[in-house]
Order: C-alpha cells, then sequence, then structure tokens
C-alpha cells in the first residue's frame, strides 16, 4: 500500500467511525428516550429507519464504487460500536434503585 492508497484508506475508516457514533449515540439516546415517550413504539421504529438510512446512505457515498473504500468504513464503524459499548452509560433498573449485581 503506497502513501497515496492510505489516504481513502484512512478517511473511510474515518468516515465509517463517525457513522458508528452518530448510530450507536442516537440508538442510546432513543433507548433513554422510551421510557418517558408517548408512542414508544412509534419512536423506535422512527429512529432505526434514520439511524438505518444514515448509516447505509453514507457507507454508498463513502464506498463510492470500491469494496476497499467499503470495507475500510465498515471496520471504522465496528470500532465505533466497541468504543460506544465500552464509554455509553448502562443504566439497568437495579443500577437505577442504586443495587449491584452480585460478581
Amino acid at each position: 500500500m503506497t502513501m497515496s492508497d492510505a489516504a481513502p484508506a484512512i478517511l473511510s475508516a474515518l468516515a465509517g467511525a463517525a457513522l458508528g457514533a452518530v448510530f450507536f449515540i442516537g440508538l442510546w439516546w432513543t433507548v433513554r428516550q422510551l421510557l418517558t415517550a408517548s408512542q414508544p413504539a412509534l419512536l423506535m421504529l422512527a429512529s432505526m429507519l434514520g439511524r438505518t438510512g444514515l448509516v447505509l446512505g453514507g457507507f454508498y457515498l463513502v464506498a463510492d464504487g470500491s469494496w476497499q473504500r467499503l470495507l475500510f468504513c465498515l471496520a471504522g464503524f465496528v470500532v465505533a460500536r466497541m468504543v460506544a459499548t465500552r464509554l455509553l452509560p448502562v443504566e439497568t433498573p437495579a443500577n437505577a434503585a442504586g443495587h449491584r449485581d452480585a460478581a
């Protein structure tokens, strides 16, 4: 891989990470809103369609007909998922009540 090949790969991976961040932060926000939403099913459906449409459109634009760029974009998306699952807080009913799970 030459330097001229590395730039599109790095940019594709960064774009995938950004798409992943938007997707998973949006999912986290949606799940937090479900308990207080007047129509939780509609909120979940609208959020899923919006997030999925945004990510698929982003993948399409980043790939631009190149399966290599698509692969790097997907790798960035997966890395964003791993980061999101580590950094975003998880609040279960037991945690919200102040109880701790036995570890």
